[in-house]
């Protein structure tokens, strides 16, 4: 496992991304819940315990995301009609114009098993972003952006490191005013918080950017008319191709075979898009973090379990997509296997280095 050590931010977030794709192919709850238990893991594991963990807010939402679709599937229906009736809700006419919607009525099993499934989906996904974000925050991951994008690059640290300060500032505002005498609640409270801690933002800001600008984050880049034309065609192209690709991979009626290969042109236009950019750059990295064995098998276990449930979504195995009916989906074995392939890097990753560590 070698020696105590924080993981390359990017193996963490191609893992994450490819435990979301998987995730994305599956409406089976049991598929899903195993995607959410693996995410916290390797959370569990592998989390720098002088970070914060935004897992929990993440799964918080995605479990009020999975009670609002229920909430809805009750009251207007998800389209799917079944056999078996759990309630029936006073059924509310509605004007003709609306008819391709109800309110109330009959509530099925099979309608709500569909929409635990579907709000499941959307929360395991969200569950694999927030892993990725706990394991390696976004600040880490944007120092090994192209040089092409490093001005987009700057700007988000920059709202990443400030954002976050404009809480503790409204808080300090609200003391402040407390100890005045001027308390309470409400949008008139609040419209009075906005300017003071507006003109600290701007002051911080002002203060940042004259920093910035003396240590030569203005610097002018070179280039030719040819190369930023090159540049754009390639971006545009590999963002088209990109958009495709999901499209066709996330919906298998448009022709699931062609996403991949869509996807896979997509990503090497926008990679060559880099490059050509890149080309005009010439920047050092400080302290970069190492790449050895162990990113690698990170991101072969994020894209096995992608694969694995690409393959089955395409090949139809019972199960991966449950039939809306009144019953336990089957479990495709091979599915489950793919998917704990994924929590491979709790055992062999370097662990974090503890707080205080040099």
């Amino acid at each position: 496992m070698g020696r105590e050590r924080l993981q390359h931010p990017a193996a963490w977030w191609l893992w994450g991304l490819g435990l979301a794709a998987a995730a994305s192919r599956t409406t089976n709850p049991v598929l899903l819940l195993l995607v959410v238990g693996v995410c916290v893991l390797v959370v569990t594991e592998r989390r720098d315990p002088a970070a914060p963990n935004p897992l929990p807010a993440f799964l918080v939402v995605g479990g009020a995301i999975l009670a609002l679709r229920l909430a809805a599937t009750v009251v207007l229906g998800n389209g799917v009609h079944g056999s078996t009736v759990v309630v029936t809700l006073p059924r509310v006419p509605l004007p003709e114009w609306a008819a391709s919607v109800r309110l109330g009525g009959p509530v099925t099993v099979e309608s709500l098993l569909y929409a635990v499934g579907d709000g499941l989906r959307l929360g395991a996904i969200l569950a694999c972003v927030g892993a990725a974000n706990a394991l390696a925050s976004p600040r880490r991951l944007l120092r090994y952006l192209p040089a092409t994008l490093y001005d987009v690059g700057t700007a988000v640290v920059v709202g990443l490191t400030f954002a976050p300060q404009l809480l503790a500032d409204a808080q300090a505002v609200r003391a402040a005013r407390a100890l005045r005498g001027h308390g309470g609640r409400g949008l008139r409270e609040t419209a009075r918080l906005a300017v003071p801690v507006l003109e600290t933002a701007f002051e911080r800001s002002l203060g940042l950017a004259a920093s910035m600008e003396s240590r030569g984050y203005g610097r002018a880049v070179r280039s030719t008319p040819g190369s930023r034309r090159l540049a754009s065609t390639l971006a545009l192209l590999g963002l088209l191709g990109v958009l495709a690709g999901l499209y066709g991979l996330l919906d298998a009626s448009v022709g699931g075979v062609l996403g991949l290969p869509l996807l896979l042109v997509g990503v090497l236009l926008a990679g060559a898009s880099l490059a050509v950019g890149a080309a005009r750059e010439e920047r050092t990295g400080h302290r970069r973090d190492a790449w050895a064995w162990t990113e690698t098998l990170t991101v072969l276990a994020g894209a096995a379990a992608a694969a694995v449930l690409v393959v089955a979504t395409l090949s139809g195995w019972p199960g991966v997509v449950p039939e809306q009916r009144a019953a336990l989906p089957p479990l495709p074995l091979l599915a489950v296997a793919g998917i704990l392939v994924a929590a491979a890097p709790a055992r062999f990753t370097p662990r974090p280095r503890p707080p205080g560590a040099a």
